[in-house]
């Protein structure tokens, strides 16, 4: 019976945790007709999600604060996964909770995933082109930002599914916007590895109405060529100096940000070579969440 108690608090707390999930499109996303939807989900011991899977319905999971400790201030959550698949459990449901304890609210991105190919770190091809390798000091060999080594038709194309569905997050929370205790004005993107990415794209890409407040990537350099938007967005940008054509496409677009006399700001750790996580006070990396809380402080969101 305390069993069962115990079982049925965790699924009552999980699901209070997320107030909505809504889909991104009324009918099947565009771009993708034809496409078998074959979405898995792995929960871990506490019953949260942990990773996503063969994602081709996409949607938003909202994570709200308090109403009455709102900021206003929104972030679209763009979970990496080598855009095979969604980290959510750390990307996602550990920084909602992280944000909203600070009155901000959080909205988890679970835009379409591809089937095959590597991550932005890698060097694993979709099929087609030669994979990129660059070290942070040979940033020079990235073209336009664009540390994407998968240059195939169906590599072009997962990311791009990937940026839209960014871009319709971003239509549906500004339309939410009074509802949700948000400010129109302070909603922007925060992505890890390839949903750093993701959310770069969007920034880009996006026009006037669809254009974010920030745009923060934790290691997820740009997957597309990079043009700086008139206008564009404050941006912060963390990652560890030796990871392998990740470091070296940021300060690429660091210096393109700066170039186009855009604010911009960048945190190179020098304590590892891959991902880091949010807890590891054993690394100077570990301490980034609290500088890009600081960032976002001292920006006035």
């Amino acid at each position: 019976m305390k069993t069962m108690m115990t079982i049925l608090a965790l699924a009552l707390s999980t699901c209070a945790f997320a107030q909505q999930e809504i889909r991104l499109y009324d009918g099947v996303a565009p771009g993708s007709e034809g496409v078998q939807d074959n979405e898995r989900i792995t929960r871990g011991p506490d019953g949260n999600i942990q990773n996503i899977s063969g994602v081709v319905t996409p949607s938003i999971t909202v994570y709200l604060p308090d109403a009455d400790k709102a900021t206003g201030t929104a972030v679209i959550l763009c979970s990496g996964g080598g855009l095979m698949a969604h980290s959510w459990g750390t990307d996602v449901i550990n920084m909602s909770r992280w944000l909203n304890e600070r009155g901000i609210a959080a909205i988890g991105l679970k835009y379409r995933t591809r089937v095959m190919g590597g991550g932005p770190g890698g060097p694993r091809m979709g099929g087609g082109g030669m994979a990129l390798s660059a070290s942070v000091t040979e940033f020079s060999k990235i073209t336009k930002s664009n540390a994407n080594p998968d240059t195939s038709e169906s590599g072009v194309k997962n990311i791009n599914n990937a940026i839209n569905d960014a871009l319709r997050a971003m239509e549906i929370v500004r339309e939410h916007a009074a509802e949700w205790h948000i400010n129109p004005d302070k909603i922007g993107f925060l992505g890890f590895s390839a949903g750093g990415g993701v959310g770069i794209g969007a920034t880009v890409r996006a026009d006037a109405a669809h254009r974010p407040a920030f745009m923060a990537t934790i290691y997820g350099p740009s997957l597309i060529d990079v043009e700086v938007p008139q206008n564009a967005p404050k941006l912060f940008i963390a990652t560890r100096g030796d990871h392998h054509n990740v470091a070296a496409g940021l300060v690429s677009l660091y210096l393109d940000w700066k170039r186009a006399g855009a604010n911009a700001e960048m945190h190179l750790y020098d304590d590892g070579t891959g991902p880091f996580g949010p807890d590891d006070p054993g690394n100077t990396s570990g301490t980034w969440r609290e500088s890009f809380y600081r960032w976002l402080q001292f920006n006035r969101f």
